[in-house]
């Protein structure tokens, strides 16, 4: 798919301390899409036309330290739940909306439907675990397969360096990357990788994206015995997973979150690897129209 195939409006809005980048298309009750690394609102390119057709409005942000939002920190969860918050505000659609979020855009999510739940009607998350389960897995039961497929993100906390590697030759590295994480492949040409490895190339959007890991790693090492406290999500919440995701391991990091999550619902994508929305895009809009079609209290 081109970028100019998918018809959009671009917007940028003044939040606090902050200019961020979305893309909205359709009308109706508001669906948020939270996109992941090292991606940006195009993340979204097969979702944003099947839910503006099932009757949403849809937005979809460039994140704080992609894209064409600012690229500053500080990148911590309760910020970056934060500037979601910000964003529902300006949109005037009332003060709750339902949330999806792939990869970090699911960390963002769950921790705001934990934290600001005010915010929240459901939230959906693809393929990625619920951050006290994940932290659970890295820093307290030690898995050591996870802590082996999660290399990157202790490179990523060299100064500089990945910086060099992931923009280096035109982003050569971003269309490696995407592919070597999916299953399927198809959906992986040069059109769809181009705005991802412009995006990267803007000055400073390397380091704002490193920004999220660096961030991480340093608060989780720093209280290692402190984890911060989550408390239950009270929305219908669904997880899908593309269950050949190379670097996340379901067996590991799925179980047990129906503790933070009560109402959660798991559906695993069948030989999908990590950008199940890219590589199922037809199995993932169909979940996702159903899940938020689905009047709140009665899924």
């Amino acid at each position: 798919m081109k970028l100019a195939d998918l018809a959009v409006t671009h917007h940028f809005v003044d939040l606090p301390k902050l200019r961020m980048h979305y893309v909205e298309k359709g009308e109706g009750p508001l669906v948020v899409l939270l996109h992941g690394f090292p991606e940006m609102w195009w993340s979204w390119r097969y979702q944003i036309d099947a839910l503006a057709n099932a009757g949403f409005r849809v937005i979809a942000p460039d994140q704080r330290g992609y894209g064409e939002t600012s690229t500053h920190g500080p990148y911590d969860l309760d910020t970056l739940a934060g500037d979601l918050c910000h964003l529902v505000e300006s949109l005037g659609a009332g003060p709750r909306a339902k949330i999806v979020g792939h990869d970090w855009g699911g960390a963002v999510a769950w921790h705001l439907a934990s934290h600001r739940p005010e915010f929240c009607e459901r939230v959906a998350v693809l393929n990625c675990p619920h951050p006290a389960v994940m932290r659970e897995a890295l820093l307290s039961n030690l898995s050591l397969g996870q802590l082996k497929r999660s290399w990157y993100m202790f490179f990523f906390q060299l100064p500089f360096v990945p910086e060099y590697f992931l923009t280096k030759d035109d982003a050569e590295l971003m269309p490696r990357t995407l592919r070597a994480a999916s299953r399927d492949r198809s959906h992986w040409t040069d059109d769809d990788v181009r705005p991802f490895r412009d995006a990267i190339q803007r000055p400073g959007t390397a380091s704002g994206m490193l920004g999220w890991y660096r961030e991480a790693i340093r608060s989780g090492f720093s209280k290692p015995f402190t984890p911060p406290k989550y408390p239950p999500i009270t929305c219908d919440s669904l997880l899908l997973w593309g269950n050949a995701d190379p670097a996340l391991d379901f067996k590991i990091l799925v179980p047990g979150t129906e503790k933070y999550a009560p109402k959660l619902r798991v559906v695993q994508i069948e030989g999908s690897g990590h950008f199940v929305q890219s590589e199922r895009p037809d199995e993932v809009n169909a979940e996702l129209v159903k899940f938020l079609s689905t009047t709140t209290g009665t899924s």
